[in-house]
């Protein structure tokens, strides 16, 4: 057994594990008041929107993974906003754009989090819409603990915020001051905003379903949706392109979108089911991946191992480059998910791996069509404007824009898995009246027309989100999930694979030394790329160093503890178990 910073827990009531410990708290309060999952993943997703929210927000959006015991069956609830009627290619064009900024207005799409928190408490929750605001109400109006990286996060926006963000300082610097960690954070006006919508979902009678569609139009046709129009319409600010541009978001956007519910996809691994959101997210290529390692002898190498590492960074070069030539909105791209995990296809680009690194970016040809790349710019010496982006870690160590992440396992044997994110302070400016900005996931679209990712009105960004959910002999096992960008699909990779291959707990599986590629080009502005990179953890072996260098990988040696934030929950036998991530003093599972 390895030694663990925390114990794995364990218990028969409930667990709840997140990125933060407020949030898991929060959750698992819902589940002794007799909620049940649903109820306590919508309640503590809508309290990471004030406990972190340079990593998420209430504009921003959700993918969802949920098991019900009730319908048997694994069911994705896709929270990702989509680009507005007015985002056409040649409009940013002719403003001289050929990538799309990453702060500002112009990246801006429909908030999506809302909706898929109501779908999620619609469709499988208990409880009230004002029962599941009460906790997010109450930490915004009467304020929680700000944390050390929020005040860092703060610390480099002050300027901006001073200068150009006037509503993000009058929210963010109280009498324009950054505010210290462990200091009393809050948010009067979010407050205002989540008690005026729970009072339009009580006006709407005792009926629960009318009172989430009451709050579901005060969101999208109604006070929330005016106050979105009337901001992007009447205002230009600053973005990474240097200008200022207002936004093409309009109330229509919001009043015509809602969460959509599909079935997820799904690999076979031995024995494990493991399901994942569809191509307009990244999650297929954790598909991908195991799909290129079931050939290997996982379970003859030693978790940790040079030979360890190597395979499961040359799998994922070949799975995102994929990733990058075939994924998108599938309502507005052909996206050839059945050839991409075909046994013919995975084992011709098996036979791609070798004994050193590859320094090439190499999609493949599913069922014989062509692939194509993006035009990627030259970002390698770009200076980052704060604010952007989603890696937990750039190459130059800073931290930029993240994402959240709640498990949720219940009594009865609901499991939930969610991604918040997007809707970040250091992103787009705060609106003034609502408390909170808009996300710029609209980053992710390339200008450039004709590819599977190409800006189009209406589709859904790709997006890095991506939560997990396994079953194990067909029946679920755990839920599962990390923020981090590009590197949410290969941590959660290696958790999976420590779990079931390592034998580990998972504690024992968040907590193993951890790395990421950089590789393939980066899905956020200024979509830098480092080919044949590995961000690694100080804790592996000299030896594994060395050895990983000898065959061509370029190192960047990081602090022992600096990959990751994972967090699980799973049901083993008669106990529900549950682990979250110590990187970072922040994360916390609960559960008895």
């Amino acid at each position: 057994m390895l030694e663990t910073t925390r114990p794995e827990l364990l218990g028969n009531i409930g667990m709840v594990a997140s990125t933060h410990w407020i949030a898991s708290s929060v959750g698992m309060s819902i589940l002794d008041r007799g909620g049940n999952a649903a109820d306590a993943a919508v309640a503590s997703g809508f309290v990471l929107q004030v406990l972190e929210p340079h990593l998420n927000g209430p504009g921003g959006e959700v993918p969802i993974i949920v098991w019900s015991e009730e319908n048997q069956k694994p069911e994705v609830i896709n929270g990702q906003g989509v680009a507005p009627a007015l985002a056409e290619p040649k409009k940013l064009n002719d403003l001289g754009l050929d990538i799309m900024p990453g702060t500002g207005l112009l990246p801006t799409v429909v908030p999506g989090a809302f909706d898929a928190w109501l779908s999620l408490l619609q469709r499988h929750g208990t409880m009230s819409v004002s029962e599941v605001l009460e906790p997010v109400i109450h930490y915004a109006g009467t304020g929680h603990p700000v944390l050390k990286r929020v005040s860092a996060a703060l610390g480099t926006m002050q300027e901006l915020f001073t200068t150009e963000w006037p509503s993000s300082a009058d929210t963010w610097l109280p009498q324009g001051k950054v505010p210290g960690a462990g200091s009393l954070m809050k948010n009067p006006v979010l407050a205002a905003t989540y008690q005026r919508i729970a009072e339009e979902a009580e006006s709407a009678g005792r009926d629960r379903d009318a009172q989430i569609e009451a709050a579901r139009l005060a969101w999208y046709e109604g006070f929330v949706a005016e106050a979105i129009d009337h901001f992007c319409t009447t205002q230009e600010v600053l973005d990474t392109s240097g200008r200022r541009h207002a936004g093409l978001l309009r109330a229509d956007d919001l009043a015509q979108w809602r969460a959509s519910v599909e079935e997820p996809l799904s690999l076979d691994y031995g024995n494990y089911t493991v399901c994942k959101t569809g191509p307009w997210g990244q999650g297929p290529v954790m598909l991908q991946q195991l799909a290129l390692l079931e050939d290997f002898d996982l379970g003859s190498l030693q978790p940790g191992s040079a030979d360890w590492v190597h395979l499961i960074v040359e799998c994922g070069k070949l799975a995102f480059a994929d990733r990058e030539a075939w994924y998108g909105d599938p309502r507005f791209t052909d996206v050839p998910v059945e050839d991409l995990l075909s046994p013919e296809y995975t084992e011709k680009r098996r036979s791609l791996i070798g004994e050193n690194a590859s320094q090439e970016l190499l999609p493949g040809s599913p069922g014989g069509r062509t692939p194509r790349l993006p035009k990627c710019p030259d970002a390698s010496q770009v200076s980052l404007p704060a604010g952007i982006g989603e890696p937990t870690v750039a190459k130059t160590g800073e931290t930029r824009g993240d994402t959240c992440h709640v498990d949720v396992v219940d009594r009865n044997g609901m499991m939930i898995s969610a991604t918040p994110s997007g809707g970040w302070f250091q992103a787009s400016p705060t609106i003034p009246g609502l408390g909170f900005p808009l996300s710029t996931r609209g980053q992710m679209f390339w200008l450039e027309e004709g590819l599977p990712n190409s800006l189009r009105p209406g589709a859904c960004p790709r997006t890095t989100l991506t939560p997990s959910l396994a079953l194990r002999d067909g029946r679920p096992w755990m839920a599962f999930g990390s923020p981090g960008g590009d590197s949410q699909d290969q941590w959660q990779l290696q958790f999976f694979l420590n779990v079931v291959h390592g034998q580990m707990n998972l504690q024992e599986a968040i907590d193993a030394p951890a790395f990421h590629s950089t590789h393939v080009p980066s899905s956020f502005y200024p979509r830098e790329s480092f080919p044949a990179q590995i961000m690694i953890e100080d804790r592996f072996s000299q030896d594994v160093l060395d050895d990983l260098r000898r065959r061509g990988h370029e190192l960047v040696v990081g602090d022992g503890w600096s990959e990751g934030r994972l967090s699980a929950v799973a049901r083993e036998k008669d106990f529900f178990r549950a682990a979250a991530n110590p990187r970072g003093s922040q994360g916390y599972a609960v559960g008895r």
